[in-house]
């Protein structure tokens, strides 16, 4: 992957490039940042230039051979490591080798894809992948070997909060003790859930999300579509690429999402002495429930930001607000007075708890029942 194809993040390219160029490569860097913001080409494309001896800030020049193995990411001295569960293809003991023409489909089709796309792309976003002690083992193997080329070893690890304890107490002992010329690259979202004796060990590069500019510019060059709907789906993607691709086709999980949060939102509204309206938000968690657990995760940080979007618009942060209903019978401006500092906190945190619950592998249709229930009290809630 080209450097000149990953967008914005010029701060970090020249950073990394540099370093390279200087013969300063720490054994160990962690980057972080949200979906959509580039980590995993950007780590792909630095791979590339560390592998392949390239110079001059871009992925050419250097080793010709090298660079062709990267344009189909089937470098034998790149290693990879990424959440897997098991499948139709795979059984049991699944691990990341077992994947790797899935993998190469989402790297070409998808960089700049999520979690969500990865486990539909494999037909499992009902289960929940991670890197366990097998994908461990694999990874210690792998490294033991001298690199194909004679030069660095890099394991690229994608999600790196998903390795369990067990995986990251492996993977510790790698760090710590690293075989020679061996380069991981971890890539996170949330920094929080990886144990710090991995992170302590690492250089953190954190990722801010893409400017507008940045988006609209990319949306423009791969799309070809008006510069005044690229400034639309910019906008509204709040810094993620991923989702702007998904808005340029109407293929964004959001628009579901939204049916069900208009939906669940109104009844929950109308739910305060209305038995009616409990048996429906009841028939609503039995809907949703029937999804995959990371599809109603999703949709609960979905949730989280639409109430925090309605929150900033009732405090006229209206500058900060980029969220735009598509339903047409629902109005933003009407409902954000019902969000206020008297009950954003409450939600967040009975959201929060859902999430955590599912992750866990709690009873779905229970744990949204009861989350469905808490919010027709929260949503009358007065501001103080």
């Amino acid at each position: 992957m080209l450097f000149n194809e990953i967008i914005g993040q010029e701060h970090i390219k020249k950073h990394l490039t540099q370093s390279a160029d200087n013969g300063r490569i720490p054994h160990a860097q962690l980057f972080v940042g949200n979906e959509g913001s580039g980590t995993l080409p950007m780590a792909l494309a630095y791979a590339q230039y560390i592998l392949c001896n390239n110079t001059n800030g871009e992925n050419t020049g250097g080793n010709d051979s090298c660079n062709l193995k990267f344009k189909n990411f089937s470098h034998p001295d790149l290693h990879f490591a990424f959440p897997v569960t098991t499948s139709e293809k795979v059984k049991k003991h699944p691990v990341s080798s077992h994947y790797l023409e899935e993998w190469r489909k989402l790297l070409n089709e998808q960089p700049y894809g999520n979690l969500f796309d990865w486990y539909k792309l494999l037909g499992v976003d009902n289960k929940q992948g991670q890197i366990g002690v097998d994908e461990a083992q694999d990874i210690v193997k792998s490294l033991s070997l001298k690199a194909y080329e004679g030069g660095y070893k890099i394991l690229l690890v994608w999600m790196a909060e998903k390795m369990n304890t067990a995986a990251a107490n492996k993977l510790l002992k790698l760090i710590e003790e690293p075989p020679a010329k061996t380069i991981f690259l971890l890539i996170a979202e949330d920094e929080e859930q990886i144990i710090n004796t991995i992170k302590s060990r690492c250089q953190v590069l954190h990722f801010p999300p893409l400017a507008e500019n940045h988006v609209k510019d990319a949306l423009i060059k791969q799309y070809n579509i008006p510069e005044a709907d690229a400034i639309k789906i910019a906008h509204q993607a709040n810094g993620n690429y991923n989702k702007a691709c998904d808005l340029v086709y109407n293929d964004s999980e959001d628009i579901q999402f939204e049916k069900w949060f208009v939906f669940w939102v109104r009844t929950a509204f109308k739910a305060k002495g209305n038995k009616a309206s409990i048996h429906d938000l009841i028939s609503w968690s039995e809907e949703v429930a029937k999804t995959g657990r990371e599809t109603q995760k999703q949709f609960l940080n979905f949730c989280l930001d639409f109430f925090r979007q309605a929150l900033l618009l009732n405090y006229n942060a209206n500058n900060l607000v980029f969220f735009e209903p598509r339903s047409e019978a629902f109005n933003l401006n009407k409902f954000a007075p019902y969000v206020h500092g008297n009950n954003i906190m409450d939600i967040s945190n009975e959201l929060q708890d859902a999430i955590y619950h599912i992750e866990r592998n709690g009873n779905s249709k229970i744990i949204l029942t009861d989350l469905s229930i808490k919010l027709t009290r929260l949503l009358h809630k007065k501001e103080n």
